[in-house]
């Protein structure tokens, strides 16, 4: 095991699981990644592997088919996928966000339909809080569901819809009227059941194809549009309507803990990249990682790995511990993302212009790592909700 990026106080079924998934991610995503990466295709016999592997339902209750493992271990295997294909860790983040948003907030008749399916991975979970002119100010949503009988007519759009084309089951945040004052208190979190799939997939529901992207290839990003799509008052997260923003935002922690992760696990293949590289690449007649400019880099590398890595696991542990984690998530998400940002460029600087270099994987890294800036929040999102909740913690007294 790297010497980087340890967990103290792991049991010996997390130390047995994260062996099998390393030792996965080095003989079946690194390996393919690159051509994967560089073709935008979809990695469908990885993902048949994370299946085998039970890794869909590694946060599931056992009663439901699950492994009933902790966000912790969760986090600790998006951190191993993430450094091998920061993609497909995508392929299961929402999956895991939808069901942790069922298993504490389904009613018994949602979470026995959903969760055995989800645990095989039969069924896919994505998520959606976020629209063509929303950005961070979720409870402005506009797309909206209104009661028709025993159903609800949803339309609208959704937009940066991860895994919009091959999930077939999708939490959707919309406006419901349930007249509170307050904005977010009118949202109502929806389970959508739909086929795999792009273009017009039932009737009044369309997921109009791909977004190209810079990076983050491979896995699908998608709008969903709703016109006049049904839903019944049954697939309403927890059965009442008006508490979706909690339901999200109850989500959103545990995503964020996943951000962080990833930023983890990039963050460390790029700096075993560099330090490899540093150790074979000769300048003035010595390995460039005996000169005192590059030796200082790995240092500040390693180091930003090893404290980005120790917040995360602190965040996930607290949200196991069932303590409220908003502020050391955000902390996480924050310091890792940008850390992440900050040691592969350093990454990309160590390797000169092989670094620009489509036949490099540090190449592919630095156009993943700015993803990590903005997704489940920007920093300044995160430094927003940092800031509330320390002056909630440290509330003057005078």
């Amino acid at each position: 095991m790297a010497r980087l990026a340890r967990t103290a106080g792991l049991t010996d079924v997390q130390e047995e699981i994260l062996s099998t998934v390393r030792t996965f991610v080095d003989k079946e995503i690194i390996p393919h990644a690159q051509a994967l990466e560089h073709g935008d295709t979809y990695p469908a016999d990885i993902v048949e592997g994370m299946k085998e592997m039970g890794l869909f339902g590694l946060t599931i209750p056992e009663e439901f088919g699950g492994l009933g493992e902790s966000l912790l271990t969760y986090a600790l295997v998006v951190e191993q996928i993430a450094r091998g294909w920061m993609s497909v860790s995508g392929v299961i983040n929402t999956h895991f966000i939808v069901a942790h948003m069922l298993k504490q907030h389904g009613t018994p008749e949602q979470q026995q339909k959903y969760l055995p399916r989800m645990a095989t991975g039969e069924v896919r979970g994505s998520f959606s809080m976020s629209e063509p002119e929303l950005g961070s100010d979720v409870a402005a949503i506009r797309t909206r569901a209104v009661r028709d009988g025993d159903d609800f007519v949803v339309n609208g759009q959704k937009m940066w819809l991860t895994n919009g084309g091959t999930s077939n089951l999708t939490a959707v945040l919309v406006k419901t009227d349930e007249g509170e004052e307050k904005a977010h208190r009118n949202l109502t979190t929806f389970l959508v059941e739909k086929p795999e799939g792009y273009g017009e997939v039932a009737p009044g529901l369309t997921i109009p194809g791909k977004i190209d992207k810079m990076g983050y290839k491979g896995v699908d990003t998608t709008e969903m549009v709703f016109d006049g799509f049904r839903l019944p008052a049954e697939q309403v997260l927890g059965g009442r309507t008006g508490r979706g923003f909690r339901h999200m935002m109850d989500g959103v922690e545990v995503g964020r803990v996943n951000v962080a992760a990833r930023a983890c696990g990039i963050a460390l293949r790029s700096f075993e990249l560099a330090i490899e590289y540093a150790q074979q690449r000769k300048t003035f007649g010595k390995p460039i990682a005996e000169h005192q400019a590059i030796a200082f880099k790995l240092a500040e590398m390693a180091t930003k790995v090893e404290a980005a890595h120790l917040m995360m696991v602190n965040a996930a542990r607290l949200k196991d511990s069932g303590a409220r984690n908003d502020v050391e998530a955000g902390m996480a998400k924050l310091i890792a993302s940008e850390y992440c940002a900050e040691v592969t460029q350093e990454a990309f600087r160590i390797h000169g212009g092989y670094g620009y270099s489509k036949e490099y994987e540090i190449e592919r890294l630095m156009r993943e790592a700015p993803f990590l800036l903005i997704g489940e929040g920007t920093s300044e999102i995160q430094k927003t909700i940092i800031s509330r909740g320390l002056l909630r913690d440290y509330q003057s007294r005078g």
